[in-house]
């Protein structure tokens, strides 16, 4: 291949990939970038930004609405994470198994997940009411008085935590995939060494699935510091600020009280987090996370 023939395939590979790469200049690298400035400045969208230096950062967190959210979320993420991983597995361990109408339910399991997070909000919303929702209704038949779930501040969290175990079909599918992967020859062996299921669970499958694990982990942990629909559908942040998550705080900054500068802010320190709390368990994973070709 000539020089001018390679300089002229490189022309053509730029022209066809410049409607992804103008797309990704104007609509992504320059609203991440145009946001890190605002951050340092004093912008209400309707002004020009004014320079103010790290005074945002500061005022943050000086701010108790701020570690409200902070608080909210953390405990959210928790919570709901590790009991969203459990049944996402416990559900894919069931239905890896040889039971009638096994892909019946593989689908009614997954389907929850396809439903968009304002349609699911309203759903919840009508389940959860005190006096005519599902929830209450199937808890009188065993003789227990329900709580007005959202309009609770001691209930109104744990009311959202419950709704997105809904949503661990889609976690079960994974698993699922990662189940269907196992060696059988790993598992006729260690049987064969006298390991009962259990063992076979804790010593073979496990290890074997860790990769999975460690992929829902992290999404489900980046998942959970971005809760907004829920809070924004169902309690508006309340009551008396119980559901006041992070990206609502956010919102609210933004979009309520026109602080485009202080809510730039808030978005960097939330990337900050989540990259420090992935890179922490990804740091850790080392030493429990396995994968068929050896280390990572």
């Amino acid at each position: 291949m000539t020089h001018r023939e390679s300089r002229r395939q490189t022309l053509y590979m730029y022209l066809f990939i410049s409607p992804w790469l103008i797309g990704f200049l104007v609509f992504a690298l320059y609203p991440i970038l145009s946001s890190l400035y605002y951050s340092f400045t004093d912008y209400d969208i309707i002004h020009p930004p004014q320079f103010i230096g790290l005074s945002n950062y500061a005022e943050m967190f000086g701010n108790d609405l701020f570690w409200k959210s902070v608080t909210v979320t953390l405990r959210y993420t928790l919570i709901s994470v590790p009991i969203q991983l459990l049944l996402a597995l416990g559900f894919a361990l069931l239905l890896n198994q040889k039971i009638p109408l096994r892909g019946f339910f593989r689908t009614a399991m997954y389907f929850p997940s396809m439903v968009s997070g304002v349609a699911m909000s309203l759903l919840w919303y009508w389940i959860f009411n005190p006096q005519i929702g599902l929830f209450n209704y199937m808890l009188s038949w065993f003789g227990i008085k329900g709580p007005s779930w959202l309009m609770n501040p001691d209930t109104a969290l744990y009311a959202l935590m419950i709704m997105s175990f809904w949503t661990a079909g889609s976690g079960m599918i994974l698993f699922l995939a990662g189940l269907q992967g196992v060696p059988a020859s790993l598992v006729e062996a260690a049987k064969l060494d006298g390991a009962g299921r259990f063992k076979v669970f804790l010593h073979v499958t496990l290890p074997m699935i860790s990769p999975v694990l460690l992929f829902q982990l992290i999404m489900g942990m980046i998942d959970s510091f971005q809760v907004f629909t829920q809070a924004f559908v169902m309690t508006q942040g309340g009551p008396n600020y119980s559901t006041w998550f992070y990206v609502y705080n956010l919102y609210t900054s933004a979009f309520k009280e026109y602080r485009a500068g202080y809510s730039s802010a808030l978005a960097w320190v939330l990337l900050v987090v989540v990259m420090l709390f992935t890179a922490l368990v990804m740091k850790l994973s080392n030493r429990y996370v396995h994968y068929e070709g050896g280390k990572r």
